[in-house]
């Protein structure tokens, strides 16, 4: 579910829409929920309190998903070899959006769960955090991502019904050909690329558990969409996936004219941090407008595109 204008954020308070001016906006020495690599961080304490909340913060910082957090800084740089060939941060990250609505359209028509979709765009956006994008085809990374995802979240898809099923959304397009060979190769490439770390946490769990925990599951869905739409960004390279869950909250009790004051307090955890993601998903949404069934216009992302060389 797409929220819509950012003009919505003026009911976040102070908080403006231009992250570049909003009191608190993330910097390089912002505080960030995570702990120096090689350490095991300790959850903030308010998560500690009741066994579901422990659980789940628990989980999540003793796996390796959480040492391979990055910074802000980290996650949207252009590899030198896609710069050489005229590509801006601006369409780097364009290119990113593109091939994660890709991933979706590709996932509705195999028909797997919402947290596989969430697991292969997980693994598209890290794989980018290390290698380029003219040497990684984004258009045969993103369906070898999704056959990677549905294996290891055990709902695995068979490499041919991807074939097709690109072969039906694509049409003539010959760079969207591939054969089954292609998937399986880039496969093999992408477990190095990725290290082989691959479990990945998503905000979908905590979302739930959080919401039961303030009374206020009436929001879930709108809670749900908004959760969705933040894999359209790096949020989850960045971000432990209960705070991108907390902000998803944030926003849409603020909207929904929820008060959560207390129960946010009660949970002790960084509000600045909150605020701040919530603030992300909402410029987000402001600075690209994008159709939630077609995705980004054609004339914006087809000559991002052909810079980029193709596999097929």
């Amino acid at each position: 579910g797409d929220l819509g204008p950012c003009s919505w954020a003026s009911k976040l308070g102070p908080y403006r829409c231009d992250s570049r001016n909003r009191p608190g906006a993330p910097t390089s020495s912002s505080p960030k929920p995570r702990a120096p690599r090689g350490t095991t961080p300790i959850p903030p304490a308010g998560l500690l309190s009741g066994k579901r909340r422990s659980r789940m913060a628990a989980n999540f910082w003793t796996s390796s998903h959480s040492k391979q957090l990055l910074d802000p800084e980290e996650v949207d740089v252009v590899p030198a070899a896609d710069r050489e060939r005229g590509v801006t941060p601006v369409e780097f990250r364009l290119v990113k959006i593109h091939m994660s609505f890709h991933i979706w359209r590709l996932a509705q028509q195999v028909k797997v769960r919402q947290r596989v979709i969430a697991t292969a765009i997980t693994y598209f956006r890290r794989v980018y955090t290390r290698k380029s994008m003219t040497e990684y085809d984004p258009r045969l990374v993103a369906p070898a991502c999704l056959y990677l995802a549905s294996k290891v979240e055990e709902s695995t898809v068979q490499a041919r019904l991807l074939v097709f099923y690109i072969k039906k959304m694509c049409g003539s397009d010959d760079k969207y050909r591939f054969e089954i060979k292609d998937i399986l190769e880039m496969e093999m490439k992408l477990l190095e690329a990725l290290d082989y770390y691959l479990v990945v946490y998503h905000p979908y769990r905590p979302l739930l558990q959080l919401l039961q925990d303030a009374g206020i599951t009436d929001l879930t869905q709108f809670a749900w969409g908004l959760v969705n739409d933040t894999y359209k960004m790096d949020l989850i390279l960045i971000y432990p996936p209960y705070m991108i869950a907390l902000a998803c909250i944030y926003i849409a009790s603020v909207l929904k004219d929820k008060d959560t004051t207390s129960w946010f307090e009660e949970l002790r955890v960084d509000m600045n941090i909150v605020k701040n993601i919530s603030m992300e998903i909402l410029d987000f949404y402001d600075t690209y407008k994008i159709d939630p069934q077609r995705g980004l216009q054609e004339d914006k992302i087809i000559p991002v595109m052909n810079k980029l060389p193709s596999k097929a």
